[in-house]
């Protein structure tokens, strides 16, 4: 039984499909809405080195994403990471 990942409730209902046709459900007492066996992909270490050097030829944002398969929002929150990380004195 699938279970909501927010509030831990078993209350969920069918609502609908995702582009994809995989069917969702929502969660009733969070009104989290969520799909059967997703399949979130870790970002490989190896990956993460090839977009830290694209990174540095000034290749856009999207760009990297199309060529890398990954995300642009996963791309965003890696660079906002790494900006915060950096040292900001010259």
């Amino acid at each position: 039984m699938q279970v909501c990942p927010t509030c831990g409730s078993g209350n969920l209902v069918k609502n609908g499909s995702i582009h994809n046709k995989k069917p969702k459900s929502m969660c009733k007492d969070s009104g989290r809405q969520l799909t059967k066996n997703r399949k979130k992909e870790e970002i490989s270490e190896e990956k993460k080195n090839i977009v830290d050097r694209l990174l540095l030829e000034k290749i856009s944002l999207s760009g990297i994403s199309r060529v890398l398969w990954i995300s642009e929002s996963w791309l965003q929150d890696y660079v906002n990471d790494k900006y915060a990380q950096a040292s900001q004195t010259l």
